[in-house]
């Protein structure tokens, strides 16, 4: 098809013909003190061209501005990376996963970005209550625009209807790069915001409830942006026997609650965070004996579509196809074979704690550390430096049916714990964590009192290299707490912390 055909058939709506402007011109109408809110979540359907554009000016001394940027997750590197080397970020949230970015954040590289980690469900609702002020551009990426004005989104959603509908003036990237054959995949609903909120009603992750494209009067669309930028996915770091030996530990819990006659995988939809463990997962889950699953999560990876392919996986709902570079030629080259098996949404809804509840989703998720009680960081290192964020597996967390994390029981090489006594950030406390899970083994901690699950944690999921230690600890706290229900010896816990990282060895099992 012609370049001109293609984009006829791309923009449907006559009256946005004569608001079309180039990626330079569109980024103009971005000013200082703006904030301004994307589509997309993870790199997957971000805005790429205008956000470029804007940061050519700034690097060419052109203009000199500071800006406010919402999105639904983390974005590309042509937006969060891009404008945090150009300084252009004064104020981020609600989660990141660039390295420039996370520096500046940090305090790194020149001007802090004052960054807000929030639970990403709850989000775009915030949003709307205006708990961040004005928004003044939403940047949107569509494969399409309908006759009527309305956006068909790309590979993701996110919190992208929102932004529209809160957005002085919306631009539209439509990325002729991005596959047509997306339209029809999208399943748009946003709840009304209490108290006039009605129950979310979904009941099945295969059901659609909504629209299959972005509501947009044409009238608030300001300029139309012609794109060629392809997508960027991220590669994911291959699996290692460390994740495969999660992966399998998983799966034997797993199995072990179907044995007991509760539901699992064959009767609970699940749902995966991101990543080579998450992916080692999903490629466990292909080679055990259960059949039918279905999928309730953020984020769709490229092990949901092996275990399609195999027969194993009857449907996947999600807000973002976060797929490797070749997973995502597999789902286009194939897309129609694919069609009625997946559907992405609003990350409000893939991330909302009623529906995951109503589901009984079995969450998994990954840790940074977890401590002898059970509670989680998956976002601070050594409690003070942030890493990405907490994502959303705090929403999954807390209205899972089962909530699983997981995490390699060292990290540096050996040369730290990852089960510690105390964590020095807390993400989800031990009333979210139902298992705990390493390549040691697991820790099934549901009914037990905080003294049994450090035992359990301890023998289960601990290294052996840190094993005694752990032990030792605790019964020296146990002994000196009067029989205190979670017994601590807290200036021990920031000594264990500092010893590990300025002994930088393993320490030997007593």
């Amino acid at each position: 098809m012609s370049g001109e055909r293609e984009l006829d058939s791309r923009l449907r709506c006559a009256a946005l013909r004569g608001r079309l402007l180039s990626a330079d011109e569109a980024a103009r109408l971005i000013g200082d003190g703006m904030t301004v809110a994307v589509s997309g979540f993870t790199p997957s359907g971000c805005p790429k061209a205008v956000p470029l554009a804007l940061a050519g000016q700034v690097r060419r001394g052109e203009r000199k501005l500071k800006l406010t940027l919402l999105s639904g997750a983390s974005t590309g590197e042509e937006l969060d990376s891009a404008w945090a080397e150009c300084g252009i970020i004064a104020r981020r949230m609600p989660y990141m996963t660039s390295k420039a970015l996370r520096a500046a954040v940090n305090g790194g590289g020149g001007e802090e970005i004052a960054y807000s980690d929030v639970h990403l469900g709850e989000f775009a609702q915030n949003a709307r209550y205006g708990f961040y002020g004005k928004i003044d551009v939403a940047l949107i990426e569509a494969a399409a625009i309908t006759e009527e004005g309305n956006l068909i989104p790309t590979t993701a959603v996110g919190c992208s209807q929102s932004w529209i509908d809160l957005a002085e003036r919306v631009v539209v990237e439509l990325n002729l790069r991005q596959s047509a054959a997306l339209e029809g995949l999208h399943d748009i609903y946003r709840p009304d915001d209490p108290p006039a909120r009605q129950p979310i009603p979904l009941t099945q992750p295969a059901q659609r409830i909504g629209k299959p494209y972005l509501r947009c009067p044409a009238e608030k669309i300001a300029a139309v942006v012609v794109s060629e930028c392809a997508e960027k996915p991220r590669p994911f770091p291959p699996a290692d026997a460390v994740s495969d030996a999660i992966a399998h530990n998983i799966v034997r819990f797993l199995q072990k609650e179907k044995e007991a006659g509760r539901p699992s995988a064959d009767r609970l939809p699940l749902q995966s965070g991101v990543g080579a463990v998450a992916n080692a997962v999903l490629l466990g889950l292909k080679d055990s004996d259960f059949d039918h699953l279905n999928f309730y999560s953020e984020v769709m990876q490229d092990g949901i579509l092996d275990l399609m392919d195999a027969g194993k996986a009857d449907f996947a709902s999600a807000t973002s196809l976060s797929l490797s570079e070749s997973g995502m030629a597999r789902l286009l080259g194939d897309l129609e074979h694919y069609r009625g098996r997946l559907v992405l949404r609003d990350s409000e809804i893939s991330n909302s704690a009623e529906v995951i509840r109503r589901l009984g989703v079995i969450a998994m998720n990954t840790a940074v550390e977890a401590d002898i009680y059970g509670n989680v960081n998956s976002s601070q290192m050594n409690g003070t430096t942030v890493y990405n964020g907490v994502g959303g597996s705090g929403d999954y967390a807390r209205g899972a049916a089962i909530s699983i994390f997981m995490t390699n029981s060292v990290a540096k090489g050996g040369k730290i714990s990852s089960i510690v006594p105390m964590v020095t950030h807390v993400d989800h406390c031990e009333h979210d964590v139902d298992v705990l899970v390493t390549e040691q083994g697991y820790a099934d901690l549901r009914g037990l009192s905080p003294k049994e699950r450090a035992r359990r944690i301890i023998e289960n999921c601990a290294h052996p290299a840190y094993r005694g230690q752990l032990r030792d600890y605790f019964e020296r706290a146990c002994a000196q707490s009067g029989g205190a229900q979670t017994p601590h010896l807290l200036d021990e816990c920031f000594a264990f912390h500092r010893r590990l990282r300025e002994t930088g060895s393993m320490l030997e099992e007593k």
